[in-house]
C-alpha cells in the first residue's frame, strides 16, 4: 500500500477488522517513513452481478443505487441509518449467495418491499409507487386499498380464538 501522504511503500498494520458484516477487512496502517495514519479496505473480488432491467437492458448491480432507493422511501420516517444499511447488505449478500449472476429488476424490488413492509408502511407505499409504475391514482388506490385490508385480515386472524377439535 502507497501511503497517500508521501507515496511511500513502508508502512506497518496498527490494527485489523472485519467490516460490512464479514465481507471486509478494514486495516489501520502508519507510514514507516511519515508516521501518517490510514485505512484500508480489503474485499472479495466477487463475480459481477447483471440487473435485467424492464426495457430489457443489462447493467451491472450498484449497492448505492439500492441504497439511495432505500434511503428516498424512508426520507423522513422513523427508520435510522443503520436500518437501510442492513436492508442494503442483506439484499446484496442474497444476490451475490444466488447461483445466477444475472437477476431481474423486478426481484430486487421485491426484497426491498418484503423488508420494508414490516418496518414502516409509509415507506413501503412509498417504494411501491415507484418500483410498480402506477399509471393512475386509481391503481395506486387499489394498492393502498389492497394493502389496508390485508392488514385488517391479519389483525383479525392474530385476534380470533381458536375452536378445539373435540
Amino acid at each position: 500500500m502507497r501511503c497517500p501522504q508521501c507515496d511511500s511503500t513502508e508502512n506497518r498494520v496498527v490494527d485489523t477488522r472485519t467490516s460490512r458484516g464479514g465481507r471486509a477487512v478494514r486495516r489501520r496502517r502508519e507510514c514507516t517513513d511519515c508516521s501518517t495514519r490510514f485505512t484500508t479496505y480489503e474485499y472479495v473480488e466477487e463475480r459481477p452481478i447483471q440487473v435485467l432491467k424492464r426495457s430489457g437492458a443489462s447493467e451491472d448491480f450498484d449497492r448505492g443505487k439500492l441504497a439511495r432507493a432505500v434511503k428516498l422511501a424512508c426520507a423522513k420516517r422513523p427508520v435510522s441509518h443503520t436500518q437501510v444499511e442492513r436492508i442494503t447488505d442483506e439484499i446484496e449478500d442474497l444476490l451475490s449467495s444466488q447461483a445466477g449472476v444475472e437477476v431481474e429488476s423486478d426481484v430486487i424490488g421485491q426484497m426491498v418491499m418484503e423488508r420494508l413492509k414490516p418496518l414502516d408502511r409509509v415507506a413501503y407505499v412509498r417504494f411501491a409507487s415507484v418500483y410498480r409504475n402506477f399509471q393512475d391514482v386509481d391503481e395506486f388506490q387499489e394498492f393502498v386499498d389492497e394493502m389496508n385490508a390485508r392488514g385488517r385480515q391479519e389483525i383479525q386472524k392474530k385476534h380470533q380464538a381458536e375452536l378445539p377439535l373435540s
